[in-house]
């Protein structure tokens, strides 16, 4: 019984040094692009400015979880406009020769490392900071949407006239498709690994929806290899769960005017609590777009259903 014992110990000691291993390991990046434009570090996440002298608009974009920023930077390329994107807390900068830029009004943020509350912290000083433009949209995309509402909860006043796009986005009393266990955010150590064998598998193809755009396959098969480290993706779920069960519909007052585009075939948000949300919202003026048949990445489906920036 003690040879039991002691080999059942040396066994979880060697799972528990593998899981602990497995989830502050860094991972290296799938995917970079060219982008002309300069790169603020925000403590450890950082905001991209593309270069434009005489914007007509100005657009802020916040990428959800396990994304990039390249998710926008295919739709938002005209040259006229000034797209600044915030890269989340420790994940990969997806830009090839990256040139960083201080700037006196940089500030570390005081949230815990991976929580919406930090985005959120780094996109209200890109808001404050940034634009050049009259006409700004703020535009956050999943977990980004939350993070826009929650960066409007921070600082209401400096969305009092900036236009929000809330694509697919995670909302208060909402909830995802598949519940997310404590369980299985414990043993994400191990299965993070197989989703990087295989990014797209029997097992999640229902998730993505069409996958004929080669652009979009290439950005689906980088989503695991986005964040520098599993724990990050641990500290993004627990975050996200938390939030959407502490947050209530008031949290929509902090906005002005803005639209929630709700996809119809939603397979990471469950679409009927995101609805049931997002119809809260329309109380204080924001207006509900739902897209029939069109999946969670619904700026990659469906551009066509965007408002116009009118440039």
């Amino acid at each position: 019984m003690e040879w039991v014992v002691f080999w059942f110990g040396i066994a979880l000691a060697v799972i528990l040094l593998a899981r602990y291993w497995l989830l502050r390991r860094e991972s290296k990046p799938r995917f970079a692009e060219p982008f002309d434009g300069v790169v603020y570090q925000a403590g450890s996440a950082a905001i991209v400015e593309r270069q434009c002298d005489s914007p007509s608009a100005t657009v802020i974009c916040m990428h959800g979880f396990v994304e990039n920023l390249t998710y926008f930077t295919g739709f938002y390329d005209q040259p006229d406009v000034q797209l600044i994107a915030v890269n989340s807390c420790a994940y990969h900068l997806p830009i090839e020769n990256p040139r960083f830029v201080d700037a006196d009004w940089i500030k570390s943020p005081t949230a815990p490392e991976g929580s919406i509350e930090y985005d959120a912290q780094v996109l209200n000083q890109a808001l404050e900071h940034l634009p050049k433009s009259q006409r700004v949209r703020v535009h956050g995309h999943s977990r980004g949407g939350a993070v826009v509402l929650e960066a409007a909860r921070q600082r209401p006043n400096l969305f009092q006239e900036v236009e929000v796009i809330l694509e697919a986005p995670v909302l208060p009393q909402a909830r995802p498709v598949s519940a997310i266990s404590p369980a299985a955010m414990w043993f994400m150590g191990f299965l993070v690994p197989l989703w990087r064998r295989k990014p797209i598998s029997r097992h999640n193809r229902g998730a993505w929806g069409p996958l004929e755009d080669e652009r979009k396959r290439a950005f689906i098969e980088g989503l695991p290899f986005n964040s520098r480290r599993t724990d990050v993706m641990v500290a993004n779920l627990r975050s996200m769960l938390l939030w959407m069960e502490k947050n209530e519909a008031d949290i929509f007052g902090c906005l002005t005017h803005g639209i929630i585009i709700v996809p119809g075939k939603d397979r990471v948000l469950d679409v009927e609590s995101m609805t049931t949300s997002a119809k809260s919202a329309a109380r204080h003026g924001v207006s509900i777009l739902e897209v029939e048949h069109c999946s969670h990445f619904v700026l990659l489906d469906r551009p066509d259903v965007f408002p116009s920036l009118g440039v």
